[in-house]
């Protein structure tokens, strides 16, 4: 990674509320607080590494605004209210670098249905297939072997990685940046069985993906039985996650890697999953809902509780079991000690 950031464009980029310091070089790195070098840039982002910042060799520092220090001598202290969004801000400059949009346009080896429509700004790159009555939006650029399936639409500036595959009819919005490897719109997974076979129920619906959603590599999110699947806007979905059909996922949830959502299953706002948690079909979970790592959900949840295991249990409640159980051995043994004793009393 080769980059090259002035104290002053570190300081337009993370909209910083002060400098302090003697560095004027630039920086050409980023690295952790305690592997930082000379024209490295680093961050506090949690105070438990606060100790590291007074024997940091980093060239410039992003730090918080009531932090209590000052820098060594060639060396930036940028005061910031979050230093981990600072960062990100930093890095997004970076990405756009290192993976530079290129200019307009149908790559030769594509392949695009006459009747799909294309935005003069998009660009579709090498080996993709654009099927008939897909609309592709202003800026959206569909890197190598992206699959878009009959009447597709994909909004305005959206991302989509190699081997992304949109079935038929879903509908993507803008902004919404899909990793390599993610499925949209295969099959819910519904069969009805009839004397001992399993007969395949159709899935005739769609998936729609609202605005700013991101979803990480090999992901899969299954068309509706009937109506939509949806992902609201905001929302974030790790690598390895499979949501069932015909669930709605709210606004601004995080779904860690692993996680499985059966079918018609609703999230509210704001639910956070955590990885590999299992969500049982046809519930709800209430708006700042938390599910640990791990934790197997079956029944509908209360808003902003926080709850882990499996089965799941309020995390308090789960705690107090965590505890209690590790007194069972000795639980075990002193009944049978009672038990002893009353057989050899009698």
């Amino acid at each position: 990674m080769k980059i090259a950031f002035s104290v002053e464009q570190i300081q337009k980029l993370s909209e910083a509320e002060a400098v302090e310091g003697n560095f004027a070089g630039v920086i050409s790195s980023i690295a952790a607080l305690k592997e930082a070098a000379a024209g490295d840039l680093s961050f506090l982002g949690n105070k438990k590494y606060t100790p590291d910042v007074k024997v940091s060799q980093a060239s410039v520092i992003l730090i918080p605004t009531d932090f209590e220090g000052a820098p060594q001598d060639g060396q930036c202290f940028v005061r910031v209210n979050n230093p981990s969004w600072a960062l990100a801000r930093i890095c997004a400059a970076i990405e756009a670098e290192m993976w530079p949009r290129p200019a307009p346009g149908i790559h030769p080896s594509a392949v695009v249905d006459a009747s799909a429509e294309i935005d003069p700004t998009a660009y579709i790159g090498p080996t993709c297939v654009v099927e008939a009555g897909a609309k592709i939006g202003a800026g959206a650029w569909l890197q190598a072997q992206a699959y878009i399936g009959r009447d597709v639409v994909v909004g305005e500036k959206s991302w989509l990685h190699p081997h992304v595959s949109i079935y038929a009819g879903s509908v993507l919005g803008d902004r919404v940046l899909l990793h390599s490897g993610v499925v949209i719109g295969a099959d819910g997974f519904g069969y009805e069985s009839q004397t001992g076979v399993h007969e395949k129920v159709p899935q005739i619906g769609n998936v729609v993906i609202e605005n700013d959603v991101e979803i990480g590599s090999n992901s899969t999110v299954d068309r509706a039985r009937f109506d939509c699947t949806r992902i609201c806007e905001g929302a974030k979905i790790d690598n390895l996650v499979q949501i069932g059909h015909n669930c709605q996922i709210g606004p601004h949830c995080l779904l860690v890697s692993q996680v499985g959502v059966s079918g018609s299953t609703i999230l509210d706002h704001h639910v956070v999953l955590a990885g590999q948690a299992g969500i049982a079909g046809h519930l709800k979970l209430a708006a700042g809902t938390v599910i640990g790592a791990q934790g197997g959900l079956h029944f509908d949840t209360e808003p902003g509780k926080y709850y882990r295991g499996t089965p799941a249990l309020e995390s308090s409640l789960a705690n107090k079991i965590h505890v209690l159980s590790k007194r069972l051995p000795d639980l075990f043994k002193r009944v049978k000690q009672l038990e002893d004793s009353l057989v050899s009393s009698n």
